[in-house]
């Protein structure tokens, strides 16, 4: 009975003493000053389509599903022209989703972007207010998937994806590695980037765990991207992880934009292998 009631009265006191150091504490946040956020990306036999917006303090409400409610956050009225090859595509103001990118834009062009490897691409945007934003960017060659191995587990029902591709030694290359189950349109299971400067083969495999049923459908694509695009997404993937951690510190985003309008954001080219895979039983 004693050693109960000790017990007892230890728990009292931890209790007591946990509840006093809770105490609420106001920060007082200084003014958030809002930036031009930009998005373009050029995929080869796509429309030229770019994303250029107001970015929004931390605790502002999100606009919703209603395009209208976009209006707070859409920058109006800026004149923006790609270059390449001695050609000036010129991207209307207009809100436009494509079904096939998965991606919005507010500035858009019907013409298609070349598949070219070789030119560079120039972006050149004026702002309503007069302010510049410029940005250089070419197509890098899409580097394929050799083959995608389905391997079943000896003492179970499921299987793990392998993905193979071959990596041209006579450059640096990274990459962009990114699987979906079911559809596209998913939350992808693998979002992830790679060097090639920390593989000692020629062949690179990406792989899974033991996941997938006779049925599922697996979405296995590999990116080819440039230092900049590769920059930029380290420095999403950064921010996202510490964001809602009280003691992580903050993580600017890396852009490769330039000019007067101090934008953030990426311009770049966007070439990628992708192959569909139902997984079967031999």
């Amino acid at each position: 009975m004693k050693m109960r009631f000790y017990i007892l009265i230890l728990i009292v006191l931890t209790t007591t003493i946990a509840c006093n150091l809770e105490k609420e504490i106001d920060i007082e946040l200084p003014d958030y000053q809002s930036q031009l956020v930009l998005e373009c990306y050029l995929e080869p036999g796509q429309p030229f389509g770019l994303a250029l917006t107001r970015s929004a303090a931390y605790f502002d409400p999100l606009p919703g599903a209603d395009l209208s409610a976009l209006d707070n956050i859409l920058e109006k009225g800026a004149q923006v022209n790609i270059i390449h090859n001695g050609k000036t595509y010129l991207l209307q103001e207009q809100n436009i989703f494509n079904p096939v990118t998965q991606k919005f834009y507010n500035y858009y062009s019907s013409e298609l972007v070349p598949q070219d490897t070789t030119p560079s691409f120039e972006l050149k945007i004026t702002t309503r207010d007069g302010k510049t934003i410029e940005a250089t960017t070419r197509i890098l060659p899409v580097i394929p998937i050799d083959s995608i191995v389905v391997e079943f587990a000896e003492t179970d029902t499921l299987a793990r994806v392998l993905c193979y591709l071959t990596d041209p030694d006579n450059q640096a290359n990274l990459y962009r590695r990114m699987l979906h189950n079911v559809s596209l349109d998913s939350v992808p299971e693998q979002d992830f980037l790679a060097d090639d400067r920390i593989v000692d083969r020629s062949v690179i495999a990406f792989g899974t765990g033991y996941d997938y049923a006779v049925g599922d459908t697996v979405f296995n694509t590999v990116f080819h991207i440039d230092r900049p695009y590769f920059n930029f997404l380290a420095s999403i993937f950064n921010a996202s992880t510490s964001n809602g951690n009280p003691f992580g510190q903050p993580s600017p985003i890396i852009s490769n934009l330039r000019g007067t309008a101090d934008a953030i954001g990426i311009f770049t080219g966007l070439t990628y292998d992708r192959r569909r895979t139902i997984i079967k039983k031999k």
